[in-house]
Formats: structure tokens, sequence, C-alpha cells
């Protein structure tokens, strides 16, 4: 097979984008980043360079610039339609433009063009946008700077800007990655950790309150990079105060103060240890395609579908009694356990453990839309409310259309979420969960997938928070405008974050107070917040942009619910001055810019090039042959391109932890784009070959779990003595004479291995030792003492009783 050398795309077409540089700067919670992509044109002809690629959804995209044979272009905000009639006129013209747009279906893709650079020619095209960082289990804070950008499923009819979005080749991005973050908070900075490798961590200054730390020379962009920001003591209600711009229009957002406003309720420990025992718990299970590939593009990580059974294991043996549930999977097509929500018993619970054993990616493509549907069809029960879980890898293009049916049922439930491996959709995880009054996970990397699963478990277990309330009290000559929407639902310790547009004027040394009030198991709650004006001078302009973009997405939101042509038009035209005035792009607008000091236009025919993303399928193999069987609205060439993608890995991407097929395409054996546009009604013949390799052992603190009956204990049998290390008659003869059964000593035996060998993994099993201690405590006359001291000889541990709440 003839191979090229330099950086080429699936087509053997030269690859303008030569590298990205990240610039990230971290105050407190929020981020400032700026990206730069420089381009070459080293073609004879001059090229348009299509860049499709991922953004954390919660961003606000504030400049766009480019330089190019040393002229700064500064690119405007402007109507998006508009954005793109002046760049496709400068580009006809031989005008050299730079366009920005964000997706018609979803908030976290955009797409970069760069028009006629002239053969030779050297570009660089700078971005910035600021973000929040989301506060994790854990307490670190998280930025994300996406990478991997994977074809989004879009029902028939749909469009999907990622569906032209070339994969690399192999799996191998052609362009480098360097970042370097400053980081400054005033609590301290303890460490950073990240899925990619960093240089050291360097403080500087002594009370550690400013640092840096640079991603290690030499990185490929060819995957979500994470950085996990750990401050001393960081988790404070806090108040930012940002003055307006003085030249901006009198009366506009931009040139009144905007303040931030972070919260983080503590509820009262009576609440919290008060779990409920009620609900009806559904666990809507992605089973598209995708779900087979690895967790993250290391070639030996858990696959998502296996993660997602061992997740749901966990969350079969964690539920209380008395309460109902039921699972459903999608993909093309869905399917539930039961036809409707079932009680939580012993047969319920051994009937669905045995399901999810049998559980597969198998279902085709990602549609959610219908599945939800069905859930919502289905009626409330009285006294149990409703908590929705979703576990998907979020490959859905229909984005809005899902969030917007989640608000529209917003009464009815909380939704919570989780995004499973890299490339999983910001814009829908975040979106559902917001919309739903839930609360977003995101699972990648090496991450375990249950704590953060017990942990939303944990927020719907807690008794809901009702009457929420912001009461202000200010000087006289000072009024207070919301830009975020009301607050509708909080969680034990998790931010909750406000923006407010104030306007009038006071003394900069004033002082302030917000009070933040709610019903809580029929206790009222008040968590106060006091300021002062004077402001920020470190901030810039950093909250006056998250404050517009998040009153942009509510005018979004609403133009959407309205059914009157009249009143969308009215909410899109506020959008839209918003967004020019504020310079914060949106659904609505794009950046454009235009060298407008070229003396010369470019000659010659225009060539177009699609610069390669990285993607989650060059490593998963099954859904190189899912893809053509599924419907998913793929032009010819991206699905040629997906196929290709899997065809040229090299050897060491064969190696799985279970047996896959590989699709493989020989040299000389061709595969046409008409072939693979009919593999959905004929198959493709291409060479296959499975690969095995062993079974990876499972886990035994999993196998402990899968034992655990529904009402809390555990049977004394072989399979338990095999996990504890020890024979079924070894155990038995070691049970004291008081203990009135054997299921008694077996949940006690059980109790003491997890506390005495897995407490670090307390996050992942602490409602299913709940339930056991519970069952325990309702046998009286039990000699809890003489019972752990034997136990605790047996097993070589050393647990105290009042360990275990006994």
């Amino acid at each position: 097979m003839e191979r090229t050398c330099g950086l080429l795309t699936l087509k053997n077409e030269p690859v303008p984008l030569k590298s990205v540089s990240v610039e990230l700067s971290v105050q407190g919670f929020v981020a400032d980043v700026s990206s730069t992509l420089q381009y070459e044109n080293q073609e004879s002809s001059p090229v348009e360079a299509v860049f499709v690629f991922p953004m954390e959804s919660d961003s606000a995209v504030y400049r766009f610039q480019a330089q190019i044979g040393g002229v700064l272009i500064e690119a405007e905000v402007r109507e998006k339609q508009e954005a793109r009639d002046e760049y496709d006129d400068a580009v006809s013209s031989g005008q050299q433009a730079f366009l920005l747009e964000e997706s018609d279906e979803s908030s976290d893709v955009f797409r970069l063009s760069v028009g006629s650079l002239p053969p030779g020619q050297s570009a660089s095209v700078s971005l910035s946008y600021v973000t929040e960082l989301a506060v994790q289990e854990d307490g670190a804070l998280r930025f994300c700077l996406p990478g991997v950008l994977n074809p989004r499923y879009t029902p028939a009819g749909g469009m999907s800007m990622t569906a032209s979005a070339p994969a690399a080749p192999g799996g191998f991005v052609p362009y480098s990655l360097s970042l370097s973050a400053n980081i400054r908070s005033p609590s301290g900075i303890d460490t950073v950790q990240s899925n990619c490798p960093l240089d050291p961590l360097e403080h500087l200054t002594e009370d550690k309150t400013e640092a840096k730390v640079n991603l290690s020379p030499g990185h490929k962009f060819d995957r979500d990079v994470e950085l996990l920001v750990y401050y001393k003591n960081a988790h404070q209600p806090t108040t930012i105060l940002e003055a307006g711009l003085p030249s901006a229009t009198p009366g506009s957002l931009m040139a009144d103060a905007v303040a931030m406003l972070s919260f983080y309720p503590e509820f009262p420990v009576a609440v919290l240890s008060s779990l409920s025992s009620c609900g009806e718990f559904i666990f809507l299970v992605d089973r598209s395609g995708s779900m087979d590939c690895p967790m993250s593009t290391g070639t030996r990580e858990m696959q998502r579908i296996k993660s997602a059974r061992d997740t749901l294991l966990l969350l079969l043996k964690s539920l209380p009694l008395g309460c109902y549930f039921n699972i459903y999977g999608f993909g093309s097509t869905f399917e539930s356990f039961f036809p409707d929500s079932v009680e939580y018993t012993q047969e319920t619970m051994d009937s669905a453990v045995e399901k999810v054993k049998t559980m597969e990616a198998d279902l085709g493509g990602t549609e959610i839309l219908e599945p939800l549907k069905e859930i919502y069809r289905k009626p409330c029960r009285d006294g149990h409310p409703r908590q929705l879980f979703v576990f998907t890898d979020g490959e859905v293009g229909n984005t809005k259309e899902v969030t917007d049916l989640v608000k529209i049922n917003a009464l009815s439930h909380r939704c919570f979420t989780f995004g499973i491996g890299e490339g999983a959709s910001s814009s829908l995880i975040k979106g559902m969960a917001r919309e739903g009054s839930g609360h977003p996970q995101f699972i990648t990397g090496t991450d375990r997938m249950q704590p953060k699963v017990m942990q939303s478990l944990r927020f719907a277990l807690q008794p809901a928070v009702h009457d929420i309330s912001v009461k202000w009290d200010l000087p006289p000559a000072v009024n207070v405008s919301p830009l975020s929407p009301p607050l509708k639902v909080l969680f034990q310790g998790q931010r909750a974050l406000l923006y407010v547009q104030l306007t009038g004027q006071c003394d900069s040394g004033a002082a302030g107070s917000v009070n933040l009030q709610y019903t809580l198991s029929d206790t009222s709650v008040k968590n106060e917040l006091k300021f002062n004006f004077k402001p920020d001078k470190d901030s810039g302009l950093t909250i006056h942009r998250l404050g517009a973009r998040t009153l942009i997405r509510s005018l979004e939101g609403e133009e959407r619910e309205k059914e009157e042509d009249e009143e969308r038009k009215a909410l899109k035209k506020k959008a839209i001055e918003l967004s020019t005035q504020s310079g914060v792009s949106c659904s609505h607008t794009a950046f454009i810019g235009v060298n407008k000091d070229s003396k010369e236009p470019v000659q010659g025919p225009l060539q177009r090039r699609n610069i390669p993303t990285a993607r989650m399928y060059g490593y998963a193999m099954p859904m190189c042959a899912m893809a053509c069987s599924a419907p998913m609205m793929f032009d010819r060439c991206s699905a040629l391109e997906m196929l290709d993608t899997c065809c040229y890995m090299s050897e060491d991407s064969y190696e799985y932890g279970e047996a896959d097929t590989v699709i493989m395409k020989s040299e000389g054996d061709g595969v046409s784009e008409e072939d693979l546009c009919d593999a959905g009604r004929n198959s493709v013949e291409v060479d296959t070959y499975t690969i095995h390799a062993a079974e990876p052992e499972e886990d035994p603190m999993l196998q402990l779990i899968s034992l655990q009956r529904a009402n809390g204990s555990w049977d004394l049998d072989q399979k338990l003595a095999s996990v504890l290390g020890k024979t079924e008659e070894e155990i038995a003869s070691k049970m004291p004479g008081e203990v009135p059964n054997n299921e008694l000593w077996a949940t006690v035996l059980a109790l003491l291995w997890l506390y005495g060998f897995k407490l670090d993994s307390k996050d992942e099993w602490q409602f299913l030792s709940m339930k056991a201690v519970s069952w325990i405590k309702g046998h009286k006359g039990l000699s809890v003492t003489q019972c752990m001291q034997v136990g605790n000889t047996l097993l070589g541990c050393q647990v105290e009783p009042q360990t275990l709440g006994l």
C-alpha cells in the first residue's frame, strides 16, 4: 500500500494544522483559556482548512483573532447567517477569512474555518474562553480540555456537524499539544493531578497561593486532557464583584457591575442521617455499539459496557427495601427489564442481576429520546419520588431536543447523569442533569464509575430541598437583576452558583448580604453570605462573560419552548443583542474576521481540507462493523474514514482484556464507498480475525457484593467462603455458639472483610453495609463484641464494633 510522508488526512491530503498551544489561567474555580492553532499550507494551491472540535458546554467564547503575514485580524461577533455570508463572499473573492461558529445541535461542538490560506503561508489562529471548574466527589476542581470528538448519533432526517469531521488515521493525531497552567487561590494550592504526564508543580509563593504546571513535552492531542486541582480549605462560600466597562452602553450588562455568588450548603447532621427508604429508581443504560469502546485510549482499559454492568450490580445491591425500580437499555431501539417498575424484593433483585450479567453493547445507535418519552409516559407512584439515572457515552446529535424533554418533565422526577468515556457530550450530560434538578458526573481514563454513582445515589436518597429563595440586603440605591435561572435543587456540599447584575451607585466601602433560604425535612435552613462592594481587580471581565453566557443559555431555552413565531423571534433577537454586546458567541451568532488589508486576492482553485480529530472508534473494533449497520447519519466520506481508522491500527493496539473482532483491510483489497453505504443491507466482505485474550479476574469485592441478599444479609456458602479466603467448613466450625443462625455469622464476616480490607472503597459499598447493619440490629440477643472478636481472629483483621455502627 502506498504511503506518503508528512501530515495527511485519511484521503492522503496534507493537514494544514501543525500544533495547538493552550495557556490556562485558573483563579479560584474559574478558568480563562487561550488556545492558539498554528496552520501552514505546504501545498501548491490555496486551501480552506476546516476544524470541527469539542469544547466544554459551559464555556463562554469571547475572543477570536488570527495573524497572517504580520497582519492581526480581530474577529467580531455577528448574527450567524450574516457571518457565514460574509465569510463565503470573502473566500470566493480571494480574501483571507476566518469563521468560528457553535453547532446548532449542541453547545459543546464548534467549527473553525480558515479560508484562502495561500501556498507556503502560515497562519496563527487564537480563541479565548472562560469556564467554571466542576467540583468532584473528592473535592477536586476539574478542568477538561476535550480532545476526543466522536460522531454524534443523529435520528433520521437530522444533521450533525460532527458527521463531516474526519477521524485521525489509526488514532494518530497529526498535530501536537502544549499546555501551561497558572493557578491562583487564596486558600492555597495543594496539588494538581492529570490523566496526562505533567512536569512537577512549581509553587510561585511561599504561602502556595500561586503555582504553575505544564503538560510534559511531546504530547499528541489524542485524548481529553484533564486537570484536577486540589486546594486547601477550598470550598467556602464566596462573592466576586466585578466592575462594569466605562466605555459600554449605559444600562447594558457590560456597563453595570456583575457579581458571582458561590454557595456550599451544609445540611444538618440529623437530616443527612435519615436517608429515604422510598423512591422509584429508573436506570437508563446506553447499549449502543460505541459502549464497546474502552473507557479511555489506553488499549487495556475496561470496556464501557462492562463498567456499566458492574455499576448496575452495585446499585441493585444498594437500593433500600420498599422502593421500586426498573432498568432500560437503549440504542437504535430500547427495552426494559420489567413492563413497569417493580417493588424491590429478593425475587425481583435476583431477576434483574441475572439480566444485567447478559447486557451487551448490541442495540445499534444512540437514540435516547424515545426511551425517555416511554419513561415519562409511565405514571409516577405515590410516595415514591422518581429518580432517573442515565448512563451514556453521550454520542447524541439531538442534544437540545433531549434536554428540552427533560425540562418539560422536570416536576415529575430528578435526573442524574453519567458521561462514560472520552468524548462524552458535556452539553448532554450537564444539560439533562440541570433541567432535571439532578447532578452530572463524568467518568474517564482510569476513573472508577462506582464512587461517582454512589455519590449521586446518596444525593437521590437525601431529603429533597423545597422552597428555595434568595433574599438580598443591599444599600438603598442598588438594585439586583438575576442573570441565572432560579435555583431548583441543592445538594449537601455541592456548589450552587448565582450570577446577578447590580445597577445603581454606592460607595466601594459599602457592605451587603444575601441569604439562601430553603426547607429540608420540615426544617428551615438559612445560609448567609456577606460581601462588600469593592470590585475584584484580577478578574478582568470573566464574571461578566460567564453571566452573559448564563443569561443567553436561558434565553435560548425559552425560545425553544415557545410555540408562537413572534415570541421565538423576540427571544432570539434578545439573545443576539446580548451576544454581540458582550462579545460572547451563542448558537445564533458567530465570530467572523476578514483580512481587508490584503492588496492582492489569493489566486488559484481553493482546496478544502478537513482537520482530523481523535476518536475513541480508533480503539474499539466492534464499533467499526456496528457503524455500518446502525442508522447513523454520516456522509459517505465519514463512514469510509471510520472504517479506515480501524483498518490501519498498529498491532500494539490489538491487546484487549476480552475477545474482540477486528476488521482488517488487506493491501489491495479495496472497500468501496458504495459497499460501505450498503452495509446496513448487505455485509461488506472483509477479512475478520478474532483475537482471544484471557478473561480478567473478577474483583473479589464485586464478588462479595454480588452475593448479598436484598435484605442486606449474606448466606454462608462456598462462594462467600472463597472470597473470604476460607473453606465453608472452616467458617462454620468457628461460629460462636450464641449466634442463632449461619446468615448472621456470614453477614458479620462479610462486613468485617469490607471494613478490614476494602476500607478505601467505602464510598462504593456504604449503602449495602448500612442495610447489613440494619438487618443485624433486627436480631436481638446477639453478642456483637464476642462475635466480632472471633471474626477478626478468623479473617486476620482488627475492626471495632463502633466502626460498624454496632
